[in-house]
């Protein structure tokens, strides 16, 4: 009996000898030198490779720790690659038994040094668009072999239309010809999901761009030629979720890896609600349902608290700005997330690259919420976001709100305006508030009309006031759209981006009259914007609304802006007296729009609508 014990420990001692080891993977797939955090996390992918000794093999370049997580097929290995490590390949040499496979890993050299990283600020204009509907550049990557099922069907508002990244390539001179200085993209990578995810907002690898959208390469060098005409690339990030059909939930590395991993029988969506961040009064139960929360059942919802899970998103965000030359990100459903992560990933980046930029997605309408989540706020000290930029959904309600209304001496209308930037006082920092009226989850704001003159007010609006503009796709060629079917209907094909389409709206010839109406509208105010320094640096003086015309002024080393706005169905004449003191007794000044002098006497007269735009 104890030589059959015996014989039976040893053949099972020799089969765990033998077992399965593989290097399938390993993220992030190279490195840099020279980083500021000599910490690099591997993680390693491959059936059996939990249960591996590592040793690694290179001058300047030492093994700081080994994790092994409850599923054997990862493996976090934590290196320590100090200031002398040049670039080159480093011998990772992992052992099981008798097994033993040796895999190199790249340390790169950086392209540019960490200060020469710039965000975007109050002198950019950003343009989201979606990749899927904007311009199909390469319809041979429309269908790939060994995806998820999914569809391409431009007659379906909710499948993959097949837009690329090579489409965007195609139009980049469209964008300086508008005067675009930075794109936003809705999310890239790898969304391997069934049905497509065509949005983006799902991913299943988190170093890999979608192979309908293109390649790795592909991806990098969209960024350098637009570089070349002085775009800057924005990239859509999301660090609260992945996509169901990640490799993580089919293969959990560990219980901890998720919040509510139990989901199958236990499934907990968020409450969308976000103030339990603020509330002084929040229970547990509100907190951790809305902070924990799944999005929906196709996005697990990430453990941030989990150390190797907030390392693994942090290398992540610093190896595109390092390996692509993304200029800025702006991070999904920000508050969804760990606020101490989150937070601690701010300043590694601002330590990083100082003169980086991010803006968090910050959905609540009250300026005071927005406010409470921007850098160095008070309303949230002793805690601090880091996070330099917040988007005004304040804004977004207000402008949306007043486009339907009279404006009246007290409330209604343009005043919703006045008294939203009443509460800039709360802000750090205005400037670096980002400002829109739709994007990719809103109605666009024409809705199913074509209000030009409303449309004219509020980019009139947009690009002048204190704030970073964000525009939406194709509403400079009169695109509309209402969410009440679907998200599709907000989400449609830029016209003339596919080799079939009977209009093409990416030229003056392609459009009609009141696309090219809408479309000069645009470029004049953004090529006026560029290099403005009124505008991108002013101050701003803003008047209560007088006889329905809302009146604010941007001033910077001398120079004027006046900015008017009829927020009335009638035309107005406006007494000018109310603006003496930045008048200061000029008679004249240039109207931008109409590039027309105008005269400054005793009135001013504006159209019903109507916009004015003038330097002094």
């Amino acid at each position: 009996m104890k030589r059959l014990l015996f014989l039976l420990s040893s053949l099972i001692l020799s089969i765990s000898t033998y077992a399965a080891m593989n290097v399938n993977k390993i993220d992030p797939p190279c490195w840099f030198t020279g980083m500021q955090n000599p910490e690099l996390q591997l993680m390693v992918y491959g059936e059996g490779i939990g249960n591996a000794n590592v040793t690694v093999s290179y001058p300047g370049v030492s093994l700081s720790s080994v994790v092994k997580l409850e599923s054997p097929n990862y493996l976090l290995v934590y290196l320590h690659v100090s200031k002398e490590a040049k670039p080159g390949k480093v011998n990772l040499t992992f052992t099981q038994g008798k097994k033993k496979i040796i895999q190199t890993y790249e340390l790169k050299e950086r392209e540019k040094k960490p200060c020469e990283r710039k965000g975007f600020d109050a002198s950019d204009a950003l343009y989201l668009l979606m990749p899927d509907r904007f311009a199909n550049g390469n319809p041979d990557n429309d269908q790939i072999k060994g995806m998820a099922p999914y569809t391409v069907d431009r007659k379906d508002p909710n499948a993959r239309h097949g837009g690329d990244l090579a489409g965007v390539e195609k139009h980049l001179d469209y964008f300086s010809d508008l005067g675009i200085t930075a794109l936003w993209f809705t999310p890239v990578l790898e969304n391997n999901m069934t049905g497509g995810s065509y949005h983006g907002y799902a991913t299943t690898d988190y170093y890999k761009v979608d192979p309908r959208f293109g390649t790795n390469e592909e991806y990098k060098s969209l960024i350098a030629k637009a570089h070349d005409k002085g775009i800057k690339m924005v990239m859509d990030m999301i660090f609260n979720h992945c996509g169901v059909e990640h490799l993580w939930i089919k293969d959990m590395p560990s219980k901890d890896w998720f919040n509510n991993p139990d989901h199958k029988t236990n499934f907990v969506q968020t409450s969308f609600k976000l103030t339990p961040h603020v509330d002084p009064y929040t229970s547990k139960y509100d907190f951790n349902q809305m902070n924990d929360g799944w999005f929906v059942t196709a996005m697990p919802d990430l453990n941030q608290k989990n150390p190797h899970v907030y390392r693994y998103l942090v290398q992540n965000s610093f190896w595109w700005i390092e390996y692509a030359g993304i200029d800025a990100i702006r991070m999904d459903t920000y508050p969804y997330a760990d606020y101490d992560a989150m937070s601690n990933w701010m300043k590694e980046l601002n330590d990083e690259y100082p003169n980086y930029n991010v803006v968090g997605e910050t959905w609540v309408t009250e300026p005071a919420y927005t406010a409470w989540w921007q850098k160095d706020s008070k309303l949230s000290a002793p805690r601090n976001s880091n996070l330099k930029t917040v988007m005004d959904f304040s804004f977004f309600e207000k402008v949306n709100t007043m486009k339907h209304e009279e404006t009246d001496p007290y409330s209604t209308g343009l005043n919703r305006i006045y008294n939203s930037f009443v509460y800039d006082f709360l802000y750090p920092n205005p400037a670096m508030v980002l400002a829109f009226y739709e994007n990719h989850d809103t109605n666009r704001y024409l809705g199913e009309g074509q209000d030009l003159q409303t449309l004219k007010q509020a980019v009139a609006l947009l690009l002048t006031a204190r704030r970073i503009p964000q525009l939406y796709y194709g509403t400079e060629v009169m695109m509309n759209g209402v969410k009440d079917k679907s998200d599709g209907y907000v989400r449609k094909d830029f016209l003339g981006g596919w080799m079939d389409d009977k209009e093409n709206a990416f030229t003056s010839a392609g459009r009609s009259q009141i696309q090219n109406e809408c479309f000069n509208f645009y470029r004049t105010l953004l090529q006026w914007r560029k290099g403005n320094d009124v505008i991108a640096k002013g101050d701003m003086v803003q008047f209560m609304p007088q006889q329905g015309v809302y009146v604010f002024a941007r001033m910077y080393k001398g120079k004027t802006v006046m900015v008017l706005l009829n927020g009335t169905n009638k035309e107005i004449n406006l007494p000018l007296h109310f603006y003496t003191e930045i008048l200061q007794g000029k008679t004249q000044g240039k109207e931008i729009i109409s590039n027309q002098t105008v005269q400054l006497a005793d009135k001013l007269t504006l159209e019903a609508r109507g916009s004015l735009i003038i330097e002094l």
